[in-house]
């Protein structure tokens, strides 16, 4: 990497996965077929609650809220994987660069926000229930959907702009998209204070959601325990198990990236968990939302029905 003038804005360089030649179609095809598949599941969930009555549910409206902000979060990073992979090195303007880092962000921040409204959803259902339709109104839904986007766009904002400041003497992002501990590896200024605001943000979106995830699920556990049968703990517990995977994968893979100095990592480290985070979590989403449930499956069949009975018609 050659030390460029402060002033220099002008593009960076995805450096991407270091891959031998002969392996970078195989990487290629496979994160297409992963991308492919992720877009289709998400699209199909969001298709589904639309169109079938039985999954006119809370639970279902903010699982196609997720399944929608999950089209945008994969396809904010993919695309430019797959062109490192058949490009290697790829350039990209500053402003790319700089909007693509907002964009994942502020989709990231929303859906830590959106896991724990699907906390408080799943809390309403199980320790509410004879008032649950009622404090799940559809207005209700509507406002809380909405102020998960305001208040992740929002605060994107910070670490976006507060990186796209930095004067910058390198152009290679050790990265196959821009985020913020790779660029601000290639500031030429300190950025500790950077890192210190970043985490500060971050954190609190992340770690205050997180424990009103743990707070609300430890009262779902209580009430749980409390009712008389087998049967009914495990319906309860069914209803919770598929979001508690979710959050699992979401938290553990963005604790390791965003909280601590980006120096405490080894490299390669935050393109390897990135993969996790922007990619698996995204495209295994539907499969843990849609495969053990048994409403779903029959939504499907009634749509299926729908489908055929319409072919049928003259």
């Amino acid at each position: 990497m050659g030390q460029q003038n402060h002033t220099w804005t002008q593009s960076f360089v995805l450096a991407g996965f270091a891959a031998p030649g002969s392996l970078r179609p195989l990487a290629f095809l496979g994160t297409l077929c992963v991308y492919v598949l992720t877009l289709a599941g998400n699209l199909f969930i969001i298709v589904l609650v639309r169109a079938d009555a039985g999954l006119s549910t809370p639970m279902y409206f903010f699982i196609s809220v997720l399944s929608f902000l999950e089209l945008g979060y994969v396809s904010t990073t993919v695309p430019a994987l797959l062109r490192t992979w058949l490009r290697g090195r790829a350039p990209v303007p500053a402003a790319g660069c700089f909007a693509q880092l907002y964009v994942f962000h502020s989709l990231g921040m929303t859906e830590c926000h959106l896991l724990a409204v699907m906390a408080l959803d799943r809390y309403l259902a199980v320790c509410r229930p004879l008032r649950y339709h009622a404090l799940m109104s559809r207005q209700v839904r509507l406002w809380l959907a909405g102020a998960t986007w305001v208040a992740g766009f929002s605060a994107a904002l910070v670490p976006a702009s507060l990186t796209a400041r930095l004067p910058f003497c390198f152009r290679e992002v050790a990265h196959y998209f821009c985020d913020l501990a790779p660029l601000m590896r290639l500031a030429c200024a300190d950025t500790g204070w950077h890192a210190r605001v970043h985490g500060a943000v971050i954190g609190v979106a992340t770690g205050c959601n997180f424990v009103l995830i743990v707070g609300l699920y430890g009262g779902i556990l209580r009430a749980v325990l409390k009712l008389p049968s087998a049967a009914s703990r495990a319906k309860a517990f069914s209803t919770c198990s598929s979001h508690v995977t979710v959050v699992a994968l979401f938290y553990a893979s963005a604790f390791t990236v965003y909280v601590g100095p980006p120096e405490s990592r080894s490299k390669g480290t935050d393109m390897h968990m990135a993969l996790v985070y922007a990619l698996l979590t995204p495209f295994l989403n539907p499969i843990i939302y849609t495969l053990r449930n048994k409403e779903v499956k029959e939504a499907v069949k009634r749509v299926t029905v729908r489908i055929r009975t319409m072919w049928k018609e003259p």
